[in-house]
């Protein structure tokens, strides 16, 4: 008995602290799963992802531009590749530099192919984000009913206890006053134990209910955490008169997933038209511009001018000389002058034709053409799933209908009859047992009720969801 009470007052103390902090509405914890659940981020970067794929894509149709610069030092005999002869026993630093482009006139239309695969693809992506968004926010409203449904349980069994503990102190009396015999009070009093029970089993139902929402928001518990109270009234019953083709129809056209499969099959397309490619012959410009330095390299500098070398001797032994000529003087190349004079450029057009490679390319368009199957059966996959989903929320929301009208109907038939007895009982014509029975049934039909209730309006949600409606209370 003690640790009943002590969890009931721990469950008292959760339910006072509710009114810690401004309560919620579905629409609040929709919004806020919107900014800050971890997987509707995750989609979100994978969005990213494609749209930085879709922008490297358009990027490469234009021309790639390179620099190049290779430094070298070399001794021994070795080529002068700014002269271009050799050199013996010479140590020679040389520096070559250069730039160059190319761009792809044609490859087989691969490239706009590929911007146009991955566009769809991000158009496929941020389906995916819209899918996990809807999944969360039906989640969201699952557990927001399920906090409601709880919260007038609990009001339910508080009352049902009420009456209960009233019928105690009365009984009481009348045993006191000798009219009622000591095991009608025993009775009561093991009713009354019991229903303080289901009163703790529904608060921490309740508790649950909340601990499960905030779970489901990413928020650390908070006992202070409350929700709105909307004014929910019944549905009306025609809101599931509408047949199921119609819904899917629509559904077909507003379901992320529906059209996330879509484009998949489109972009599976491209795949094999960007694999068809591969076997057409590439034509591909290129150009450069190059210099180099060398410090081995010289300069004339200036020409002496009527030099004349010895070229023999006469008998008489004087010298024989050339005629005047003028003699180079050499010395160092400047390094930037060097440079300057070292340019050079040139352009070309490249054309590659695939003969065989391994198998590759036809490897490459047979596995594109199982891909884009498999995307085909994908698509037909996820309309046959949402068809299902959509037959068994219509035939969960006439069942609901169907439960809530029959609850509602015995839970008047029920009340009377309650009345009934609890009028006999306290006169002394129905005995403890028979009158805890009919509270127990009366208790139990006002559970199904409000379960058929909250049942009925999920349920008529889930199938205005499908028909492109956001969900709200």
């Amino acid at each position: 008995m003690v640790k009943i009470i002590a969890v009931s007052f721990f469950m008292v103390s959760f339910v006072l602290n509710l009114s810690a902090q401004d309560p919620w509405s579905l629409e609040d914890c929709i919004n806020y799963a919107m900014e800050n659940n971890i997987q509707i981020k995750q989609y979100t970067l994978n969005t990213q992802y494609n749209e930085n794929l879709l922008k490297q894509s358009k990027f490469s149709q234009i021309p790639n531009l390179n620099a190049s610069s290779n430094y070298s030092y070399s001794w021994g005999r070795a080529l002068d590749q700014t002269t271009y002869t050799f050199t013996d026993n010479q140590q020679i630093h040389s520096l070559s530099l250069g730039i160059s482009s190319s761009v792809n006139l044609f490859n087989g239309f691969q490239i706009r192919n590929t911007i146009r695969q991955n566009q769809l693809n991000l158009m496929s992506s941020y389906e995916d984000v819209e899918k996990i968004k809807n999944d969360i926010s039906l989640n969201l409203a699952a557990a927001y009913l399920q906090i409601l449904f709880n919260r007038e349980l609990v009001a339910v069994t508080e009352n049902q206890l009420t009456i209960t503990g009233q019928q105690v102190e009365r009984t009481r009396k009348m045993v006191e006053a000798g009219k009622l015999a000591k095991g009608s009070l025993l009775e009561i009093q093991a009713q009354y134990a019991a229903e303080e029970l289901n009163l703790i089993t529904a608060q921490n139902q309740l508790y649950l209910s909340y601990l499960n929402i905030q779970q489901i928001l990413n928020l650390p518990y908070d006992p202070g955490f409350d929700v709105i109270i909307p004014d929910l009234p019944v549905p009306a019953d025609n809101l599931v008169m509408i047949s199921v083709e119609n819904v899917y129809e629509i559904a077909q056209q507003e379901m992320p997933e529906i059209r996330s499969a879509a484009l998949a099959v489109e972009s599976s397309e491209k795949g094999l038209d960007i694999a068809k490619g591969r076997r057409s012959p590439q034509l591909r410009l290129s150009a450069n511009y190059n210099t180099g330095f060398s410090d081995v390299r010289e300069k004339v500098l200036y020409f002496d001018e009527n030099v004349q070398s010895p070229i023999g001797v006469t008998q008489t032994g004087d010298a024989v000389y050339s005629y005047p000529m003028r003699v180079p003087q050499y010395g160092k190349y400047p390094f930037f002058e060097q440079l300057n004079d070292n340019l050079s450029a040139g352009i070309g057009v490249g054309l590659s034709i695939p003969i065989f490679n391994g198998w590759q390319v036809n490897t490459g368009i047979a596995n594109a053409r199982i891909s884009l199957e498999n995307t085909r059966l994908e698509l037909e996959n996820q309309r046959n799933i949402l068809y299902a989903t959509i037959q068994k929320a219509y035939a969960d929301a006439l069942a609901a209908l169907n439960k809530f009208n029959a609850s509602r109907k015995a839970l008047i038939s029920m009340e009377e009859s309650f009345l009934y007895t609890e009028k006999k009982f306290e006169v002394g014509l129905v005995n403890a047992v028979d009158y805890n029975t009919s509270k127990n049934q009366l208790a139990a039909t006002q559970s199904d009720l409000l379960q058929a209730k909250y049942d009925f309006i999920f349920k008529t949600k889930i199938l205005n969801f499908y028909k492109g409606e956001h969900i709200i209370l």
